[in-house]
């Protein structure tokens, strides 16, 4: 019986989606099974190329930066030229530039390419999400997230244990193997995704129309912004500080690697159920909790002595993580207006952008100067501020605020978005 209930709800999840959103779904699940650049990029520089923490940090932080630029690029372009264009172009570009990476040695150069591969990554991200909600019915979106989700984590999670291995042989060939899974993603998007962006738009009143400006005089909503930043540059350090810190304590990429998908494998099994477990329970504890979870599950490193117990620490932060994506992001739609929840969530979004820029330099520099033990008792007090941050910021806010399950869809482990 409990096996039969089990294929029920994995038919109902499935069933009653078009055949183009589980082209768009493979196509996700191969880019990130293919996915080596934004996991072993420091390690890449600090071991194989002997370059310094605070270097590796500045390329991680060129990478973000291009991130942030086609953020809003791509968006228009989605817009503008179509989602089919905009995927292509991007993943062509990312396949290029993840390609020429593998062969620049300049340092200069190096951090120029890396820029350009964090530009047409990103770029796709928009594109992907305006075509998911084009062709998916209102009433099956969220679970069409969730299962984009499910698919990203996944990917994530065999990919950073795979490409532990392969960087142990070359590097190159793991730049190389991302470029041909990216270029299989642009092949897929060419021969089997229509352009879905609609024919007519309709118009919203201009009485209605929300700018930037409106956004950041809403203090309330920016102080949320601004928790979310401390929350994101903790857990940024998952994919920037942990690397090089295992990796100068004498670990290998594998074992990095090893450690690190843990987190995957723990969302893809972990995140529908505690969900499901969180959805009604009070938020602003829950806020508080997975804040202070994630600030001393990073705190936690600084003890860490073996891969098991960099396991551990990862099984600890995950859980924060699974807890406070949901629920983060439902505060956020409970504090934007319907007519103007574009911009208040690029605005949240932005959060996670800067904070991938500003995690790589604060934990090189740290490391460089003070050690990594320093930089894992920085997390642990930056969470503990997000915690009193979110304590203050939520008396005031009534007990019940929607927490959509697939909230946090848009979320990239290892370098998270929100």
């Amino acid at each position: 019986m409990p096996l039969a209930a089990l294929s029920r709800a994995a038919r109902e999840t499935v069933s009653g989606l078009p055949r183009a959103f589980w082209w768009l779904w493979l196509s996700t699940l191969v880019n990130r099974l293919g996915a080596f650049v934004a996991t072993f990029l420091a390690l890449y520089l600090t071991l194989d190329r002997g370059y310094s923490a605070s270097y590796a940090g500045l390329v991680a932080s060129l990478h973000g930066l291009g991130g942030v630029v086609s953020s809003l690029g791509g968006g228009v372009m989605a817009d503008r030229l179509g989602r089919r264009p905009t995927l292509l172009v991007a993943q062509s570009a990312t396949a290029g530039c993840v390609a020429l990476l593998g062969f620049v040695r300049d340092p200069v150069s190096i951090a120029a390419v890396a820029f350009l591969v964090g530009m047409a990554s990103n770029a796709s991200r928009p594109a992907v999400q305006a075509m998911m909600a084009d062709i998916v019915r209102p009433e099956d979106r969220v679970r069409a997230f969730s299962l984009n989700y499910w698919a990203i984590n996944l990917g994530f999670a065999v990919s950073s244990l795979a490409a532990g291995f392969v960087a142990e042989v070359s590097y190159r060939a793991g730049f190389l193997i991302e470029a041909g899974m990216t270029a299989a993603c642009a092949v897929v998007v060419f021969v089997k995704l229509p352009e879905s962006r609609p024919e007519r738009v309709a118009e919203a009143a201009a009485a209605q129309d929300v700018g930037l400006g409106t956004v950041l005089r809403d203090g309330r909503y920016m102080a949320v912004v601004g928790l979310s930043f401390l929350v994101a540059l903790v857990f940024q350090q998952g994919s920037v500080g942990l690397p090089v810190a295992m990796g100068t304590a004498g670990f290998s990429p594998a074992d990095y690697g090893t450690a690190i998908a843990v987190n995957g494998v723990l969302i893809v099994a972990l995140q529908i159920p505690v969900t499901r477990f969180i959805e009604h329970r009070d938020p602003r504890r829950l806020l508080v909790v997975s804040s202070v979870l994630a600030g001393y599950g990073f705190g936690l490193t600084a003890f860490a002595g073996s891969v098991g117990a960099f396991a551990l620490t990862v099984c600890v932060w995950t859980l924060a993580e699974i807890v406070s994506a949901p629920t983060q992001t439902g505060l956020v739609v409970r504090l934007s207006p319907v007519h103007g929840r574009g911009r208040y969530q690029g605005m949240y979004t932005l959060s996670w952008a800067v904070a991938a820029l500003v995690a790589p330099l604060m934990s090189g520099l740290v490391i460089d100067r003070f050690g990594a033990e320093w930089l894992w008792g920085a997390c642990a007090l930056v969470g503990t501020v997000a915690a009193l941050g979110y304590g203050l910021l939520m008396r005031h806010l009534p007990r019940q605020l929607p927490t959509a399950p697939a909230a946090a869809a848009d979320a990239e482990p290892g370098v998270r978005t929100a």
